[in-house]
């Protein structure tokens, strides 16, 4: 949606209508626009006048003064009819403008996550999750119609700040409807959704050119969502946390009761690739979580993400298939790390919290992802720094997780005063433990 085609300068208003109309396109692009040092055309700068000499001698064509595209400019519209950056010309000293917009996408889902955590909490997950649904198809369908692009971004602060809540209801209320046993399963099998939705992103923006009907395509799916949530049941805990213990009962029999009765049943792009390497990823996330748990999970996943982007550092450009290797492999480790953090958080949260919880957490995560872009930016400065901030986030974030409790086959803590009786149990093995090689060092020394 925010592809930026090959472009450069419209040349059509150096047309003097004699000598330069005679010329072939090609011809005209010489004498209009100043090649750059890789002898390409300059996507950003034109001559002010034809300069007819180029055609017979270009040895001094970098001596003449060029000036910023003065009548718009020409794109390439054989892979994208129109993108964002083709229909506001957001290019040269407007593509900022076009970064700009995935910040401001991620900074309504950083507040989305807040709001819809402390609403879901106060009102219910599954009335909240309605609200996000329609409030997702109304802006999103919106976004498509925008005629500017203070307008367009308005309609993707608002999408994003509702799927936001679809992301943090939806998790929460699976992982609560599920025992301890099948946590695991079911914390990584929600997280397929971004998968499924990666790979299909790729297949709908092979065939559909235009991005206001790629928008369109996008956010249709969220009807069959919509369908969908008559069946869903409200949280039996979050019910009876807020004394609606009939009404839970009431869900509790129809699961039992179904549980009884029924058995619960071209071209090859980037993003094809890194929506594909989620797969494999997830699986291996599942068992790795039974088997070394969680906060290990966690950790080793952002320390090997920072590893594989601290590698890419040293990777020269042209061994792109080593840097693209390298590059899948992070995807994973990070598409692990992510998977495990839904996961995780919601299990360190009381149920009375929980969603509350779960969104404050959300903030901070959306907030380093409504940064990102700008960061990417920061290459105009050093190349290489982009990479660097992220390499070093990722490995303070993964130490800064071996700190955290582990919650593999722990029961969800229901109020703040089981989670403060939990931590005092850790105390008292902690202890128990060191009591005596305590003894033993005071009878040795007696």
């Amino acid at each position: 949606m925010a592809a930026v085609p090959d472009h450069h300068c419209d040349i059509g208003g150096l047309d003097d209508g004699e000598y330069f109309m005679n010329l072939t396109q090609d011809q005209r692009l010489t004498v209009s626009i100043p090649a750059q040092d890789d002898g390409s055309l300059s996507s950003c700068k034109m001559f002010r006048e034809p300069q007819f000499h180029l055609l017979y001698n270009s040895s001094n064509a970098t001596e003449i003064p060029a000036v910023p595209c003065q009548y718009g400019w020409v794109y390439d519209t054989s892979t994208f009819s129109s993108t964002l950056a083709t229909e506001w010309n957001l290019v040269c000293d407007r593509k900022r403008m076009n970064r700009a917009t995935a910040t401001i996408f991620f900074i309504g889902v950083m507040i989305g996550a807040a709001v819809f955590g402390v609403l879901s909490d106060r009102f219910g997950r599954k009335s909240m999750l309605l609200v996000a649904y329609l409030s997702s198809i109304t802006f999103g369908l919106a976004s498509s119609l925008t005629t500017s692009y203070v307008m367009f971004v308005i309609m993707r602060f608002f999408t994003g700040f509702s799927m936001s809540g679809i992301s943090i209801i939806s998790i929460v209320l699976s992982v609560e409807w599920c025992e301890v046993k099948h946590r695991t399963f079911c914390g990584v099998f929600v997280g397929l959704d971004w998968t499924v939705g990666n790979i299909m992103l790729s297949g709908i923006a092979y065939f559909v050119k235009d991005w206001r009907w790629l928008v369109v395509a996008t956010t249709s799916p969220l009807f069959l969502s919509l369908i969908l949530w008559w069946w869903l049941p409200e949280s039996a805990r979050w019910l009876m946390a807020n004394g609606q213990v009939k009404k839970a009962h009431m869900y509790l029999e129809k699961c039992a009761e179904m549980n009884n009765r029924m058995e619960f049943m071209s071209t090859i792009k980037p993003e094809f690739i890194f929506g594909a390497i989620e797969i494999p990823s997830k699986i291996a996330v599942y068992y790795s979580l039974d088997l070394i748990g969680r906060r290990q999970t966690e950790a080793a996943t952002l320390l090997l993400t920072g590893v594989c982007i601290a590698i890419n550092l040293f990777i020269p450009a042209n061994l792109w298939i080593f840097r693209t290797i390298v590059a899948v492999l992070g995807k994973a480790t990070s598409e692990c790390s992510v998977t495990t953090a839904y996961l995780y958080t919601t299990e360190l949260y009381p149920t009375v919290v929980r969603q509350n919880g779960m969104g404050y957490t959300a903030v901070m995560a959306r907030l380093g992802v409504s940064i990102a872009p700008l960061i990417a930016l920061l290459e105009d400065t050093w190349k290489y720094l982009p990479e660097l901030i992220f390499c070093t986030v990722a490995i303070i974030s993964g130490l800064v997780a071996c700190l955290l409790p582990e919650t593999k086959n722990v029961r969800l803590p229901e109020t703040i005063e089981d989670i403060e009786q939990s931590g005092s149990r850790s105390n008292s093995r902690r202890d128990a433990t060191l009591k005596p090689l305590t003894s033993g060092g005071d009878e040795s020394g007696g």
